[in-house]
């Protein structure tokens, strides 16, 4: 195996799979990236069993040959390179030499038949939509999985997928963030796949702000992700998402408008001196009057007011700031609409007059 590439050509797609990789491995040749040479390109691979990134470059060869070499190795290789060097790389035993002008260096391999790929035969159905409206549901919703959860089907993220389009779920018991894409999609009936949380954070990276289209292919236990130069397949988490849809209020007694950002900067000053464990804070809700209080172990306690549109009974409630933060960050718009039964109840915040993002805040004794 031999050919010679510019070091920013081989530098760009290497980046993209080396987050895959872990640095400490059972299995030594997961440590690595698989190189496939064939005439005029040279296509790369990594993986972690759960997650396959494949990316490819175009090189002046006529070879047809691969192999495997430690990718992080590889990767601090190429970037102590000069700047626009040419690297040459060639196989000789069971070593990989790169070499560039006055510097050499010798790489362990292992054989390219050993490298695990992971299986997509079991494709469903294929379909395509701009990246930037992936990329928006996915940001919309992911920062309200679960961690670490026991209930290992909530550290991922729902996709919901019909003829009418795509909806995100995501939730961690406490809250619940869903948003929604429109776009004709030819499937029969609707399906349900959960993405690994890892998984969610991987394809975030890779998808950009463009509204060029990408090809998303749904198997029986996989998805997988075609764009410029980038395939990206990722296996699904086996299990029962639970029924979100019974955790949205269908109608809320009270409606509260606010401009997002004098709410956001509000919540923020509060939550300086809350309980940094709890990060409780609690609203008291009054006529065209919101007043935030915190206080912490320490004795310290905040208080501010902003002006809202509302006229009812007065409401107090404590919340977790940094779920309200989060929901508010997260929508469009400039006004805030928060939804209130009873003070003991969910709040439903959303953007005025849109149901495009919809979040689901519980609330929390203080």
């Amino acid at each position: 195996m031999k050919f010679e590439i510019q070091r920013e050509a081989l530098l760009k797609p290497l980046q993209m799979v080396t987050s895959i990789v872990e640095k400490k491995q059972t299995l030594p040749i997961l440590s690595n990236i698989l190189l496939n040479l064939e005439p005029g390109l040279l296509t790369i691979t990594a993986t972690d069993l759960e997650m396959e990134v494949i990316t490819s470059t175009a090189l002046n060869s006529n070879e047809t040959d691969a192999i495997t070499v430690p990718v992080r190795k590889f990767f601090d290789t190429c970037k102590t390179l000069q700047e626009e060097s040419i690297l040459s790389f060639s196989v000789e035993g069971e070593k990989a030499l790169v070499k560039s002008q006055k510097t050499r260096f010798r790489l362990t391999t292992l054989p390219a038949q050993d490298f695990p790929v992971i299986d997509t035969k079991s494709l469903l159905f294929s379909f395509h939509l701009p990246q930037n409206q992936l990329k928006r549901i996915i940001e919309k919703t992911s920062f309200a999985m679960a961690f670490q959860d026991v209930r290992y089907y909530l550290n991922g993220l729902l996709f919901e997928i019909n003829h009418d389009g795509i909806r995100s779920v995501a939730t961690d018991g406490h809250r619940l963030a869903v948003s929604s894409f429109s776009q004709a999609i030819d499937i029969d009936e609707e399906k349900k796949i959960i993405i690994p949380r890892k998984a969610i954070i991987e394809i975030s990276r890779l998808l950009q702000d463009s509204d060029e289209e990408i090809e998303v292919s749904i198997g029986e236990n996989f998805i997988r992700l075609t764009m410029d130069g980038v395939v990206f397949t990722s296996k699904l988490v086996d299990g029962q998402y639970p029924n979100y849809q019974t955790v949205i209020p269908k109608s809320s007694q009270h409606i509260v408008l606010t401009d997002k950002d004098l709410l956001k900067q509000c919540l923020i000053r509060t939550s300086i001196l809350s309980n940094e464990k709890y990060r409780g804070i609690k609203l008291e809700i009054s006529n065209d009057i919101l007043k935030a209080s915190a206080n912490n172990p320490e004795q310290e306690e905040a208080e501010d007011e902003i002006p809202i549109d509302y006229q009812g009974e007065r409401i107090e409630m404590g919340f977790n700031v940094n779920y309200l933060i989060d929901a508010i960050s997260a929508l469009d718009g400039d006004v805030v609409s928060m939804g209130i039964n009873d003070s003991n109840g969910s709040t439903l915040i959303k953007a005025q007059g849109s149901d495009d993002c919809l979040y689901v805040v519980m609330p929390m004794r203080l």
